[in-house]
């Protein structure tokens, strides 16, 4: 059974919840600098991870020190869903950890 899509309102109200991020097109997204190339990969690394856990998985640009992040529900047809939002609020928390800003 496909994800049902966010409506424009629902996307506008959750991404309040969620600092950074914003709806670019039809994917949610949000870019992070961190201290060091290292660090940026660590990242991508723990993104990853989630990502598998979560079984949903996003489009992550590797920079030298930053890293950006942006996500839609394929079965969804490509509309933004709340599983875009879990793995959004999943890779806040442990944003901090690596040290993203």
């Amino acid at each position: 059974m496909p994800t049902e899509p966010l409506s424009q309102k629902d996307i506008e109200d959750r991404l309040l919840e969620l600092p950074g991020w914003s709806l670019e097109g039809d994917r949610i997204a949000r870019a992070y600098r961190l201290s060091s190339h290292f660090a940026a990969t660590a990242m991508v690394v723990h993104i990853a991870q989630i990502q598998d856990e979560l079984n949903h998985h996003s489009d992550l640009t590797l920079g030298y020190n930053t890293l950006a992040l942006s996500v839609n529900s394929h079965d969804a047809g490509g509309a933004v869903t709340e599983k875009d939002f879990e793995l959004a609020q999943r890779v806040e928390q442990i944003a901090p950890g690596h040290g993203a800003s």
